[in-house]
C-alpha cells in the first residue's frame, strides 16, 4: 500500500513538472510573440508619425503657395502656362489617396516652382520686391524642413520594411495586419531638373535693349 502510494507521488510529481515546463514555455513563447506584435506594431506608428510631419511641412508650403503666386502675378501676369502647373500640382496632391501619387504631385509641384522662382532673373523688379524676397526665404527654409522629414520618413519606412520583410517579422507582420511602407520618392521624370539656356535669355535681352 505504502509503496502503492510512492508509486502514485512520484507520477504526480512527473506531471507537474511536465505541466510547469509546458507553462514556462508558453510564457516564454507568448512574451516573445507580444514582444514581436509590439515592435512591428511601433514601428508602423514611427512611419505614420513621420509622414505627418512630412505633411505638416509639405502644407506649409502649400499655404505660402497663393500668396507667392499672387506677388509674382503682378509682374507676370502672362506667364499663365506656370500659374496652371502650380495650380494643378496643387489639386492633385489635395486629390491624391496614398504617398505614391501624393510624392508624384509634390515633386510635380518643386518643378513648377522652381520656373516661377526663375522668373525673378527675367523681371528684376519682381526680384527686388521686398513681399517677393520675404515668401522666397521662408519657402526657402520651408523646403530644407521638408527634405529633413523627408529623410526622417524614408528611414522609418526603411525599419519598417526591412523587419516586415525578415524572419520572424513577417509573421508578426501578418499577426498585426502591417504591411510595408512607400518611400516618399520623386518619380524618374521629376528627378530631373528643368534646363535654363542662359545665353538665349541674354540674347534676347539684348535685342529687346537694342
Amino acid at each position: 500500500m505504502i509503496n502503492k502510494t510512492f508509486y502514485s507521488a512520484a507520477i504526480l510529481g512527473k506531471v507537474l513538472i511536465v505541466i510547469g515546463v509546458l507553462v514556462l514555455l508558453a510564457i516564454i513563447i507568448g512574451s516573445v510573440i507580444i514582444g514581436g506584435y509590439n515592435r512591428v506594431i511601433a514601428l508602423e506608428e514611427s512611419v505614420k508619425s513621420s509622414w505627418g510631419q512630412v505633411e505638416n511641412q509639405l502644407q506649409r508650403r502649400y499655404d505660402l503657395i497663393p500668396n507667392l503666386v499672387q506677388t509674382v502675378k503682378g509682374y507676370a501676369a502672362h506667364e499663365k502656362e506656370i500659374f496652371s502647373n502650380i495650380a494643378e500640382a496643387r489639386t492633385q496632391y489635395f486629390q491624391a489617396k496614398d504617398v505614391p501619387d501624393k510624392a508624384r504631385a509634390a515633386s510635380q509641384l518643386e518643378g513648377a516652382l522652381s520656373r516661377l522662382l526663375f522668373l525673378q532673373e527675367r523681371y528684376p523688379d519682381l526680384k527686388a520686391n521686398e513681399n517677393f524676397l520675404k515668401l522666397q526665404d521662408q519657402l526657402e527654409g520651408t523646403e530644407n524642413r521638408i527634405a529633413v522629414e523627408r529623410k526622417r520618413y524614408n528611414d522609418a519606412v526603411r525599419d519598417l520594411n526591412t523587419y516586415v520583410r525578415s524572419f520572424p517579422g513577417r509573421f508578426y507582420a501578418s499577426i498585426a495586419g502591417v504591411k510595408q511602407g512607400e518611400y516618399f520618392e520623386a518619380p524618374r521624370e521629376a528627378t530631373t531638373a528643368p534646363t535654363v539656356d542662359f545665353s538665349r535669355i541674354e540674347s534676347k535681352t539684348n535685342h529687346l535693349a537694342a
